[in-house]
């Protein structure tokens, strides 16, 4: 059958970052797009993502903002904190990104189909009992809060809900060693809860640098978090008081919720891909080549579907590549080297590029600078908190292939970072840049003597 023959050349499931891009993007291009979501227009970025986090960071940080003024000559107390207020006025920003999102796709011709979609055939998708034919389908329906079957599972809450709790947990459990665990611990510590982050292994923060992940814990344990390794839930019961949390060392918490962090997995669940030749990997992500084909050649998967890095900007920039190859004509691809990311923990993290460990395999020869300080702003305020910054050099060709931060605004300090790192910035040219002064980011730029080198 001819591409013109069918309902529509692109049928998109799932209205996240991702996908609206890639439909966007296609229409642009003259394109005949559909896309149906079941949920919520904007994906878990907007609705239970990024964007509320973001939010609810910047609420968690005045807290300590009150009682950092009081040295710089402010009589300021602590206020009482009103959840609601919170919870509500995110709802009312979260309904117009919602919006904007639905207006975005109506902007460009394509049609937003409300329902949960389900693939027939290699063509066909059926939505609320209604089939349409497509020239290519594209799953983009993200991933979901994975929570693990145990005693007492079902008391156990995800990122999903707790943006949206009735009332706030005064004690609060978080389970899980990731990025989203340690933030949610940040953020309700820092609006005034008792908060005990559980990890089973020996330090949270798998995969970054680990100067960042032990730096991170230091500071994290000065804020209050009770940060507990090393162990598990083993239970969890209902009582008057609360919920009754087992661990696995034998020891017991009184909470009045506890929040699993512990995974993701991809959001497939009644999509149909049985019906299909739509292969899995081990995780249960969907397997893609580098045009983001499917191993049935007219299904495309991208995002956090296929288990890469689940980062929102990696997510639009699939979908630009996909719309730009499959329906402009253009040779596109995307690089996922020298990615920075933020972790919006407290203080917050920031890194681009590979870790020492990473770069000692893959380039051998390295040096090493770093630097810890107390930030400007809390020689007066009082806070015990330090800064730590860290850069890694391949010897060869003094090119810098890693840059950590943990301190305040790192996200914002590593966006420029990274732009000088995909042109290949050496460390001679960081040391020839002038620093802005005074600034934590000027120190990126005047690290002059290696820590160490090998």
């Amino acid at each position: 059958m001819a591409a013109k023959d069918y309902d529509y050349d692109l049928f998109v499931i799932g209205a996240g970052s991702g996908g609206v891009r890639a439909a966007r993007m296609a229409a642009g291009f003259g394109a005949r797009v559909a896309v149906a979501e079941d949920r919520y227009m904007g994906g878990t970025c907007v609705n239970v993502g990024c964007v509320p986090k973001k939010l609810y960071v910047y609420a968690s940080e005045f807290g300590k903002a009150f009682k950092d003024a009081r040295n710089f000559g402010w009589d300021s107390q602590t206020p009482d904190f009103d959840w609601a207020t919170l919870r509500d006025n995110k709802k009312t920003e979260i309904g117009r990104l919602n919006a904007i999102y639905d207006n975005l796709l109506s902007g460009v011709n394509a049609e937003v189909i409300d329902g949960r979609a389900k693939i027939i055939d290699a063509h066909t998708v059926e939505v609320n009992n209604q089939r349409y034919s497509a020239d290519k389908i594209l799953i983009a329906t993200g991933g979901w809060p994975h929570i693990p079957e145990f005693p007492g599972s079902e008391f156990a809450i995800s990122s999903n809900e707790v943006f949206d709790l009735e009332h706030f947990p005064r004690r609060l459990a978080i389970v899980g060693g990731g990025y989203i665990a340690v933030e949610f611990a940040g953020i309700f510590n820092g609006l005034g809860a008792q908060v005990t982050q559980l990890y089973r292994g020996p330090l949270f923060l798998r995969g970054f640098d680990a100067d960042i992940r032990a730096h991170a814990a230091q500071e994290i344990l000065k804020t209050g978090v009770d940060l507990r390794f090393e162990v598990n839930v083993a239970s969890i019961t209902r009582e008057l008081s609360g919920l009754q949390v087992l661990l696995t060392d034998g020891s017991t918490l009184e909470v009045d919720a506890v929040l699993y962090a512990t995974g993701r997995k991809a959001n497939l669940t009644g999509l149909g891909l049985e019906n299909v030749n739509v292969s899995l990997n081990d995780m249960g992500n969907i397997e893609v080549d580098e045009q983001f084909c499917s191993s049935e050649p007219s299904i495309f998967a991208l995002g956090d579907v296929t288990g890469g890095m689940e980062l929102t900007p990696v997510a639009l920039a699939e979908g630009m590549a996909f719309a730009r190859r499959q329906f402009g004509g253009l040779e596109y691809a995307v690089d996922y080297d020298f990615i920075p990311t933020a972790v919006f923990c407290q203080p917050n993290i920031g890194t681009v590029g590979f870790t020492e460990e990473q770069a000692r395999d893959r380039f051998g020869h390295i040096r090493l600078f770093k630097s810890t300080f107390k930030p400007m702003k809390h020689t007066i305020s009082g806070r015990d908190e330090k800064t730590f910054m860290k850069l890694i050099v391949d010897k060869a060709s003094d090119r810098v292939v890693g840059v950590h931060m943990v301190g305040p605004d790192a996200g914002e300090i590593m966006q420029g970072i990274a732009i000088a790192m995909r042109a290949g910035a050496t460390k001679a040219v960081f040391d020839t840049t002038i620093g802005i002064h005074p600034t934590a980011a000027e120190e990126f730029v005047t690290m002059r003597e290696p820590w160490t080198e090998d």
